[in-house]
């Protein structure tokens, strides 16, 4: 499976820092036994994040994968509308995301060393009900990166 970017290269962007001052906020690294470009093809396929991903269902791609592209997906029941907001080929994907009322951003890093990839992941979400909320959605928002992370281990070392 292979997930090309390269046509719109040049298109890419700085990557949007999530926002620190939001009530919810998370980061987590892990560590895969895997090339940057198998990660990738599997991060970026969107279409099929629900094949690996347990906890999202629908996801779909409103266009190419690139900057200001869209795409939906249903994670705990929230249906998520999201929009690409950088991208850099084996290195790097962040988008924004809306529901409820909130704003999330949300951004992975891809970093080659000695064959394996390490993977950073970080997101903010702010709103009304993240400040509301705050406690509980930031447990919720460190368990499911984890299990995010894990499961694009799992599925990368295959």
């Amino acid at each position: 499976m292979t997930v090309s970017v390269s046509s719109f290269a040049q298109n890419n962007t700085t990557m949007k820092s999530i926002n620190n001052n939001a009530p919810v906020k998370c980061s987590k690294t892990i560590l895969i036994n895997a090339k940057p470009e198998k990660v990738w093809a599997i991060l970026t396929n969107i279409d099929h994040w629900a094949n690996w991903q347990t906890d999202i269902t629908k996801p779909k791609l409103n266009g190419q994968l690139k900057p200001t592209t869209t795409f939906d997906w249903k994670t705990g029941g929230a249906k998520i509308h999201s929009t690409i907001q950088s991208i850099d080929e084996f290195k790097y994907i962040g988008w924004t995301g809306k529901t409820f009322g909130m704003l999330a951003i949300h951004n992975w890093k891809l970093i080659a060393l000695n064959g394996q990839t390490k993977v950073e992941v970080e997101e903010s979400m702010e709103g009304f009900l993240a400040g509301l909320y705050k406690k509980s959605f930031n447990k919720s928002l460190e368990t499911g990166m984890q299990k995010w992370l894990d499961l694009l281990k799992i599925e990368s070392e295959k």
